[in-house]
């Protein structure tokens, strides 16, 4: 009998020998629209192992706009993104917060994400083989960003004012009482994002992460562990620097810019953290050949696959060509896939 996709997944993070390298695609919606036939049948061809599952609330939080169209989106806490190409996500121009004591009001807290309704969330997990994810995704340094504004923030981090203490308190707070809402369900993971990194380093010293952001993670960690869940992390850029910490604290798997920082780099945490792609979207996913996208494949394999803890994932955005994602895939069974019953070893 041949293992569901999430069997093959708890293998993968498991370092247990699964049968092939897990997979999972990142579609922008941009790549969507521009490569409709290819991605169907890049999907076809290799079907994912994950999917999301929905918290279908009781209360849905105010928003306005649409966050994938030219134009404005204000999100669920009330920041406005202004998007000048349709198919991606726009920036935050104005932040809500120029000042913490007198525009702290204007922040709204997604508390109607509370109001998940867990039946029909159970349900959904019940009907399907693949891994499945909670819906909700914290991501408190983003989220302080688009808040309050990357320069602003990054001044108010070098020494924090009592009322940013106190408002990351208090976000920090909601975001576990939403993972441990979703902890109770019967989804496979929960998972949190936050992009810390520059093309070369940490945005902010090591010391400063581990001194504020880490307890956080850590707190997420327990609080998935403690109901059996496992936990996931996005983070871009150069984060080398706190992949010990990331394996300390227990994150499961973790999806990072692994040629941003040489695969090879990221060796000595082979075995101890499952590496959730990706491939280099930065230059060989545009700009490669399917022969470079398989040399690339063979090293992350080569340097990071022990019996598993790799996942076979890439982004198929706004400047991918469909070739070079569908061997991402192809690669990665060539290396992984168990040959068939009665076939050569």
């Amino acid at each position: 009998m041949s293992a569901t996709p999430r069997e093959i997944v708890h293998r993968t993070l498991e370092f247990a020998g699964p049968p092939r390298a897990a997979r999972d695609l990142w579609v922008l919606p941009i790549a969507a629209e521009s490569h409709p036939g290819p991605l169907r049948e890049i999907e076809r061809e290799f079907p994912p192992d994950f999917t999301a599952i929905s918290g279908h609330e009781r209360e849905v939080a105010p928003t306005r706009g649409q966050p994938h169209v030219v134009g404005e989106f204000t999100d669920e806490w009330g920041c406005t993104f202004i998007n000048i190409q349709r198919g991606v996500i726009g920036e935050v121009k104005v932040p809500q917060v120029a000042d913490w004591a007198a525009d702290r009001a204007r922040v709204h807290i997604p508390r109607e994400w509370l109001t998940l309704d867990r039946d029909a969330v159970n349900r959904d997990c019940a009907v399907t083989e693949r891994f499945a994810f909670s819906a909700c995704c914290p991501r408190p340094f983003e989220q302080l960003q688009f808040i309050r504004g990357s320069e602003n923030l990054y001044v108010d981090l070098a020494d924090p004012p009592p009322e940013l203490t106190a408002f990351l308190r208090e976000m920090h707070a909601f975001y576990c009482e939403l993972l441990e809402a979703w902890a109770r369900t019967d989804v496979d993971a929960l998972r949190f994002m936050d992009d810390w990194g520059s093309q070369r380093a940490l945005l902010i010293a090591p010391r400063l992460w581990r001194e504020l952001f880490k307890p956080m993670y850590r707190d997420y960690a327990q609080i998935a562990h403690a109901r059996g869940k496992k936990l996931f992390m996005h983070s871009d850029g150069h984060i080398a620097a706190i992949y010990p910490d990331l394996v300390e604290i227990g994150i499961d798997a973790v999806n990072s810019q692994l040629f941003c920082m040489g695969v090879e780099t990221l060796a000595p945490f082979a075995g101890k953290i499952t590496f959730w792609g990706e491939i280099d979207r930065q230059h060989l996913l545009p700009d490669g050949t399917p022969e470079d996208i398989a040399r690339a494949v063979e090293g992350v394999h080569r340097h990071l696959w022990r019996h598993g803890g790799c996942i076979a994932q890439c982004e198929f955005g706004a400047a991918a060509r469909p070739e070079n994602v569908r061997e991402v895939y192809a690669a990665w069974d060539r290396l992984t896939a168990a040959p068939a019953k009665g076939g050569r070893p």
